[in-house]
């Protein structure tokens, strides 16, 4: 059967359709696990200083999201820091702060406390904390449970986001 040339092409394109269906269905496959993968390492988060780490469950976090979006994302949304974008929230800036908020239970500590990058002076009167309830009420009657999904959240973006998490347009 002999073919002719504007029918050779045509068939050319539609397998070249077929083909390019193909590995993008199976480039979304992969993609999708190793986001998978991503996410679900990100659930890994630290608790303490001694490196001990908790696997936050998908409610726990969902939770954290919340609270973090109602309470915290007016100042932090997408992990910058709006009154200082040299400081955000992503892992390497958490870690070289002083103490170090790469942590739970500091990340709680700093939310009930919180004080300067480099820790020399306290600024409960700037940052909303369980110390400034009179002049942040959105931080009034949360529990240390709560606080601790807030942290979990937090760290969690910034393992799962990278750079994005924290730094944004700033590095793109």
């Amino acid at each position: 059967m002999k073919i002719g040339t504007k029918e050779f092409w045509g068939i050319c394109l539609r397998w070249s359709a077929v083909l390019v269906m193909a590995v993008g269905f199976w480039l979304g496959q992969v993609g999708s696990a190793q986001a998978a993968m991503s996410e679900t390492a990100a659930r890994n988060v630290v608790v303490n200083e001694q490196g001990d780490t908790v696997t936050l469950s998908r409610k726990e976090l969902n939770k954290g999201q919340k609270l973090f979006n109602d309470i915290c994302a007016h100042c932090h949304a997408g992990g910058v820091t709006y009154t200082n974008p040299n400081v955000g929230l992503d892992t390497e800036t958490l870690a070289l702060a002083t103490p170090p908020r790469n942590n739970i239970e500091n990340m709680v500590d700093y939310m009930k406390n919180p004080t300067t990058y480099d820790g020399e002076d306290e600024i409960y009167e700037l940052h909303p904390s369980l110390r400034s309830t009179d002049i942040f009420p959105a931080m009034r009657g949360l529990t240390d449970e709560e606080l601790r999904l807030i942290a979990g959240y937090i760290l969690y973006e910034a393992q799962l986001k990278g750079i994005a998490w924290g730094g944004g347009k700033i590095y793109y």
